[in-house]
């Protein structure tokens, strides 16, 4: 019950931090952190998908609410929600197959990796919805790419932070 509540406090800070101060950070006018997918990323694995899925929905969906868009980050959560179980078999193997990653305890290369990967999935498929027209992919990927070294760098820089604390 404990991180159940932790867990609640965490992701309404993490709103909070992204519609009131970072929305507010463009840089060259287009490029703002995500930081909000933090809690996605580092999840605690659980058995049932189906309650993580419709959590990361109402997760976005309340992003959403607070910065007018058409639901675009709720589909984006659920995506990265429905498909963090396939990034964490092929990164971390038999030890998520056996249900025991602690995110706290894996080396900053692999850790690096899986931050990347789910972070450029997300924005990629976000960017996606949000244009939604073929014709300009290559915008996409642009802003997919530069908006993500953005939000892999302050996830990196959250993770120091917190380890040290």
């Amino acid at each position: 019950m404990n991180n159940i509540i932790k867990n609640i406090i965490s992701a309404i800070a993490f709103i909070l931090i992204q519609c009131l101060i970072l929305n507010n950070i463009n840089f060259l006018n287009s490029i703002n952190p995500l930081l909000y997918i933090y809690i996605i990323v580092y999840f605690p694995i659980i058995n049932n998908r189906i309650i993580f899925i419709l959590f990361s929905f109402l997760y976005g969906l309340s992003i959403d609410i607070f910065t007018d868009s058409a639901a675009v980050h709720a589909a984006a959560c659920v995506t990265l929600a429905y498909f963090r179980p396939i990034f964490l078999k092929l990164i971390f193997g038999m030890t998520y197959i056996h249900q025991v990653v602690k995110f706290k305890n894996i080396d900053l290369k692999q850790n690096l990796f899986y931050i990347s990967s789910l972070t450029l999935f997300h924005h990629f498929i976000l960017f996606f919805i949000e244009v939604f027209d073929s014709s300009k992919l290559i915008l996409v990927f642009e802003k997919a790419i530069f908006t993500s070294i953005f939000t892999i760098l302050l996830i990196v820089l959250l993770n120091l932070f917190l380890k040290n604390k």
